[in-house]
């Protein structure tokens, strides 16, 4: 007999969803309904014995999940990093871990500087204490990789992208990469995938982690949590445990570059081979406080195909910004002392 409590999970994936549940100890389900998820994954909330858990499917497996995503969450919850793991199947693609019910960030303890803090010691013991699987290709070689695809796209007009390539080849040039340095990494360390339980903080979303340069959570936390250079330095500093030096501070700016460059490429990849859309020959972006306006007024939705063509237009802006922004040419040079 059908169970209705599973009526809002698509047919091919009810009966994982309900084994998974089952495994996870959530034997007698009451209720299922939809949280927000990743792009290629659903997510629902259970009720089950009075306990609550998230219940993640992956949507559709393809050529650009990463392998290294089951492996990952499963350190960091072992770790306490993540909320904690109650049942993971990676070939079905299917997890169950304990729901975090989320407070508001403007409640946070000590106000925003108090969050960067405890963001960066939050990445430093990650990095300090889990061991995660190391990618095929580097991080620096895949956003190349990434940019001149979408310069090749039909999304933008030819030619529109050459400063953006440009600019990201000077930065690959100045950057002290150490391939034999390279920590445990998150590498989308954006508020979404950040919970606040009024207590304290966890990362979910593991999806693109495994291991990476170890600015990149930082320089990631810096686009909407840490946007002003003294909440970078707070940031910094809990990473460190030590006050950042001129290099430490310029290494940051360029891996915001790169870490910019890389979310407006994995955005963009959503209208990339359309053949009915005509490349865009406007880089005109959002500013932040018009972003935020037009989700309030309803003109953008979470989720919708606008608002991430309005986001990643906003990560190309940021980036070409910076390239002429006082104190960049600084920083190429600083980057390597």
């Amino acid at each position: 007999m059908a169970d209705p409590v599973y009526d809002l999970v698509p047919d091919a994936l009810r009966d994982t969803a309900r084994s998974a549940l089952s495994a996870a100890g959530a034997e007698r389900v009451t209720e299922l309904r939809p949280v927000t998820g990743g792009a290629s994954a659903l997510a629902y909330r259970a009720e089950a014995g009075g306990r609550a858990y998230l219940l993640r499917l992956e949507s559709g497996l393809n050529a650009l999940q990463n392998p290294h995503h089951y492996p990952c969450l499963r350190a960091a919850a072992e770790l306490g990093i993540a909320p904690p793991l109650r049942f993971v199947d990676a070939a079905r693609g299917v997890a169950v871990m304990d729901f975090v019910t989320q407070r508001p960030m403007a409640e946070y303890d000590g106000g925003p500087r108090a969050l960067a803090r405890d963001m960066g010691a939050l990445l430093r013991r990650l990095q300090e204490t889990a061991k995660f699987p190391a990618p095929d290709i580097t991080y620096r070689d895949l956003v190349g990789r990434m940019l001149e695809s979408l310069r090749g796209s039909n999304v933008f007009a030819r030619g529109l992208l050459d400063p953006h390539l440009a600019g990201f080849e000077r930065i690959r040039a100045a950057y002290p990469w150490d391939d034999a340095a390279r920590v445990a990494s998150h590498n989308d360390t954006n508020p979404r995938n950040v919970l606040f339980d009024g207590k304290r903080l966890w990362l979910v979303d593991w999806e693109t982690a495994c291991t990476n340069e170890p600015l990149t959570d930082p320089a990631i936390v810096t686009h909407e949590l840490a946007g002003t250079p003294e909440l970078q330095d707070a940031l910094l500093r809990a990473w460190l445990g030590r006050e950042p030096d001129r290099a430490t501070r310029a290494r940051l700016v360029l891996m915001r570059q790169v870490t910019r460059a890389f979310f407006a490429c994995a955005l963009f990849r959503f209208f990339a081979g359309d053949p009915a859309r005509a490349p865009d020959s406007d880089l005109r972006a959002l500013t932040g406080e018009e972003f935020v306006a037009a989700l309030h007024a309803g003109r953008l939705r979470m989720g919708s195909p606008e608002l991430l063509y309005a986001f990643g237009k906003m990560f190309l802006a940021a980036f070409l910004a910076e390239l002429s922004a006082p104190g960049f040419e600084e920083s190429l040079a600083a980057a390597g002392g």
